[in-house]
C-alpha cells in the first residue's frame, strides 16, 4: 500500500491480487455470485483508489480494505431494499476429487449443509462469521471494519455459531 500511495502503478495490480479474493468472496456471501459481486469489487477498489490518501502509514491494510467493502456492500443492500441478500445455488466443488466417490459425495453434501445453514443466517452476523473465520480478522477487527464495538462483533458471532451449532447439530455430533 505504501508503494501504491507513493505513486508505483504496478502496486495496485499486486494490490488487488492479494486483497481482490478475498473481497470477493465476502461480496459473493453477502449477495451472491454473478455480477453484482463483481461491481461490488470493482466499487470497493474505486473507493480504495480514492481513499489511498486517507491511508496511514503503518496501519493493517485488510481490516482497512475490508472496512471500505463492508460499507460498500451495506450501500448495495440498502439500495435494493434488501436486509438479507440471497446467495445463488449451486456453487461449484472446486477442490481435488477424492478417491472414495462416496467420500467426495458425504463432502459434498456436508458443504451443501453448511453453506445452506449459513445462508439461514441473518446478513449481520453472516458478515461477521465470514470475517472470523474465513479472513481470519480478530474481533476488534471485525468491529472497525462494521462499525460496531467489539462487544458488539463477539456477540454477533455467539449467536451465529450458537445458530450454526443448532442447524447442524448432527454434523457437529458426527465430527465429535
Amino acid at each position: 500500500m505504501e508503494a501504491y500511495v507513493a505513486g508505483d502503478a504496478g502496486a495496485f495490480e499486486r494490490l488487488f491480487r492479494s486483497l481482490g479474493p478475498s473481497i470477493h468472496a465476502f461480496f459473493v456471501r453477502s449477495v451472491g455470485r454473478g455480477a453484482a459481486a463483481e461491481d461490488l469489487l470493482q466499487t470497493t477498489f474505486l473507493k480504495l483508489h480514492a481513499a489511498r490518501g486517507r491511508w496511514r502509514r503503518g496501519e493493517p491494510l485488510r481490516p482497512w480494505a475490508f472496512t471500505i467493502a463492508a460499507r460498500v456492500r451495506i450501500d448495495w443492500l440498502r439500495r435494493h431494499g434488501r436486509a438479507e441478500a440471497e446467495l445463488d445455488e449451486g456453487v461449484a466443488d472446486t477442490r481435488e476429487p477424492r478417491e472414495d466417490p462416496g467420500d467426495a459425495v458425504a463432502a459434498h453434501e456436508r458443504s451443501a449443509r453448511v453453506h445452506e445453514a449459513l445462508d439461514a443466517l441473518p446478513e449481520p452476523q453472516r458478515a461477521v462469521v465470514h470475517l472470523h473465520r474465513f479472513e481470519g480478522m480478530s474481533f476488534a477487527e471485525i468491529g472497525r471494519v462494521l462499525g460496531i464495538s467489539e462487544g458488539a462483533a463477539r456477540v454477533r458471532a455467539f449467536r451465529a455459531y450458537a445458530a450454526l451449532r443448532t442447524l447442524l447439530t448432527d454434523l457437529v455430533q458426527e465430527e465429535r
